[in-house]
């Protein structure tokens, strides 16, 4: 319990009994499952970052060349010389 208060402090919380009460059970079984783990045998088991392969579902990056200005902008519905055209969406509170 004097733990969960410390942490509690640290963390600037403020916490009732009942939720204190509640915290160190959690932190309990915690604790207890993780010294459950360290008593397995791991030896001779490979380290992993993901219990299961995985693998890139992302194309590979290729170059190629980009558009030229006048076909980007072929079917844009407004454009100011070589630039899209669109609402002003920010009001700088000037007029």
């Amino acid at each position: 319990m004097q733990q969960v208060r410390h942490v509690a402090h640290l963390a600037r919380l403020e916490l009732s009994d009942d939720q204190v009460d509640h915290l160190s059970l959690d932190l309990s079984a915690i604790l207890d499952y993780v010294d459950q783990l360290n008593r397995l045998d791991t030896d001779g088991i490979e380290p992993t970052t993901h219990p299961l392969p995985i693998h890139s579902v992302f194309r590979d990056d290729e170059t190629t060349p980009s558009l030229d200005t006048e076909s980007a902008l072929k079917n844009a519905p407004q454009r100011e010389r070589t630039f899209f055209r669109v609402p002003k969406v920010i009001d700088r509170g000037d007029a």
